[in-house]
């Protein structure tokens, strides 16, 4: 049983939704437009100021369907009206972010530099305070192109689990592992 699917998605006032004979669904907002194809089994109705997910069937995988589709156009309406944002720092000694429009430079202790050019949907910012770790804002509407250029740029540099030093999310919890015990008897 769905449970997710079932949920319907509130539709804002200043969001248009468009469903079109091929099941591609184009959500448009104040911050732009994102489109998504459905498969062709689910049905997507607007009724009112909300989204339905439909399914035609209680098939496990039309079930599994149901639930998706209905969170990817969640996504894709949280995204057009307030977008998404990550942060991720940079944990290390002379480890360094910097961006010049959306190519990111990275240092992350290896002998050569990272340029790491961005697509143009997502925005970048980088800061660095003194005494405090670099930071990667990234900000885009696509939740799903955002969380797979993050994935990306921390792979660059994962966290190691002995000091932590790597590329984190912010708020992120680590799991350490003790060092070796020097103590010899």
């Amino acid at each position: 049983m769905s449970r997710i699917g079932k949920a319907p998605v509130a539709l804002p006032a200043n969001v248009t939704i468009s469903v079109s004979e091929d099941n591609l669904v184009t959500v448009k907002g104040p911050k732009g437009s994102l489109a998504q194809q459905v498969d062709s089994d689910i049905t997507i109705e607007q009724e009112g100021g909300q989204i339905i997910v439909k399914r035609p069937s209680e098939q496990k995988r039309h079930k599994a369907l149901h639930g998706l589709y209905r969170s990817l156009v969640n996504n894709m309406v949280i995204g057009v009206t307030e977008g998404y944002k990550l942060e991720q720092e940079l944990v290390g000694v002379g480890y360094r972010a910097t961006n010049t429009g959306n190519t990111l430079d990275l240092v992350l202790g290896y002998s050569h530099h990272y340029v790491f050019e961005l697509p143009k949907e997502i925005k970048v910012t980088t800061t660095a305070e003194k005494g405090k770790n670099p930071t990667i804002i990234l900000e885009s509407i696509d939740k799903q192109l955002l969380g797979q250029v993050a994935a990306k740029i921390r792979s660059l540099r994962a966290p190691e689990p002995y000091k932590g030093k790597g590329i984190k999310f912010v708020g992120e919890q680590l799991r350490r592992k003790a060092g070796k015990s020097a103590s010899k008897k």
